[in-house]
């Protein structure tokens, strides 16, 4: 174990975020699963093991992190996405997935896994972090305008037949 985690292990309410790796499917699946819970969806079986092996393919611009407690408990999960912009020469990252567990809402954790995010954002040299959220999402939002802003733009979208 590393310095690093052996700390945050005896800190029981520390946020200790790590990207995906294999061993980290099983809690991934249970977080990604209250997620979808959350917004009332359901992905087919298909859906869940193209996202698990795109978020370990270190050749696919998609990333994922999970969140762990001192005790080692996952408590938060995360995508984003690395891509192209048309508005700025460097990339730009996507916020794509956040996912706190409902018992650790309010700690800081969303705001830990959201810095994770900017950190790589930072290292692959992106320009900004974006992301959307459901309107009726008051919690997120109140995170999400205490560290960002809003861009004033609205989201449309046609599915494609």
């Amino acid at each position: 174990m590393s310095a690093g985690l052996s700390e945050c292990m005896a800190k029981p309410n520390a946020v200790h975020v790590t990207p995906l790796v294999q061993l980290d499917e099983d809690d991934w699946r249970c977080l990604w699963g209250a997620y979808q819970r959350f917004y009332e969806v359901e992905l087919p079986e298909a859906v869940h093991a193209s996202t698990w092996s795109r978020l370990l393919d270190p050749s696919d611009p998609v990333y994922g992190a999970i969140g762990r407690d001192g005790r080692g408990a996952a408590i938060g999960l995360v995508h984003f996405i690395r891509h192209r912009t048309c508005w700025d020469t460097a990339d730009s990252c996507y916020l794509q997935d956040l996912y706190v567990d409902e018992s650790r809402r309010g700690t800081g954790v969303g705001r830990v896994l959201i810095a994770h995010v900017v950190d790589c954002a930072a290292e692959f040299g992106a320009a900004n972090v974006h992301w959307l959220t459901h309107e009726t999402n008051l919690r997120a939002k109140r995170l999400y305008d205490a560290v960002s802003s809003q861009s004033g733009f609205i989201q449309y979208k046609i599915a494609v037949p």
